[in-house]
């Protein structure tokens, strides 16, 4: 999310989508990886005590998770931080100094998943929309629509899955769909839409999963745009470049019914 990561032109559409979303009676908050590349200083990150103390058990390990929250520049609204020292705290986002993939990407990815679904769980704030963006947040409407089906707090959520362009070429590893096994009622079946383990495959274990599919550029993989561009039974968003983000708006009351 712009100006915090700035790796697709998505990220700025996040920033002005979510500030006119807030500013239009829609009460928001946003959940992001705190990746090292994110200035604490600058930004002014602290963290949220209250919330902090998780541990996100993920492949038989825990992982300790700290939250921390900063307001966007401009605009009253929070913006959620989740770290590890182990996971996030690097110099770079996914790919090291020699720009080689990081063979935990995969790892991180459930981490990130799985801790912002027990983070919404501590705020003890129902959404009624949660929109996913991008593949790094690709396991959270499965999870919704499996493990987490039952929580209270995601009772009435709908989930909007936003497909944008095709970042990496490289697999998250063949360990992939064990790792991202997050409890013993999910079974490798229920994640059969990511078995790629790949860029496409996370977007269209996404999609398949929400309740609404948008695309967040023009240049989205075109077999995925041809699979998801009209889906019986759920509302699609094209991508269009001229939009003042009022269609988003639209797609969110008209999925949350009210």
């Amino acid at each position: 999310m712009s100006p915090y990561l700035e790796l697709t032109e998505f990220s700025e559409i996040v920033n002005r989508l979510a500030i006119k979303a807030n500013d239009n009676g829609f009460e928001v908050r946003c959940i992001m990886p705190r990746f090292g590349t994110i200035n604490e200083r600058r930004h002014r990150l602290h963290e949220v005590v209250r919330l902090s103390g998780i541990n996100v058990s993920v492949d038989n390990e825990d992982f300790p998770l700290q939250i921390k929250v900063a307001s966007l520049p401009n605009a009253r609204l929070q913006v959620y931080f989740l770290d590890n020292e182990d996971l996030f705290k690097r110099k770079t986002v996914f790919n090291d100094e020699k720009d080689a993939w990081y063979d935990d990407n995969g790892l991180r990815t459930v981490f990130f998943c799985k801790g912002a679904l027990e983070t919404v769980k501590k705020f003890g704030w129902p959404p009624d929309i949660i929109h996913c963006s991008g593949w790094m947040t690709a396991l959270i409407p499965a999870y919704l629509k499996t493990v987490y089906k039952k929580e209270p707090v995601f009772a009435h959520s709908k989930v909007v899955y936003t497909i944008g362009e095709n970042t990496f070429e490289e697999g998250l590893g063949d360990d992939f769909i064990k790792k991202a096994l997050i409890h013993q009622t999910l079974k490798e079946k229920d994640l059969d839409a990511f078995k790629g383990a790949n860029n496409a495959g996370l977007f269209q274990g996404g999609a398949t999963h929400a309740d609404a599919i948008t695309f967040g550029s023009e240049s989205v993989d075109p077999a995925l745009l041809d699979a998801f561009s009209k889906v019986r039974g759920k509302k699609t968003l094209p991508y269009n470049a001229e939009s003042d983000l009022t269609d988003y708006l639209q797609l969110y009351v008209d999925l949350a019914g009210k």
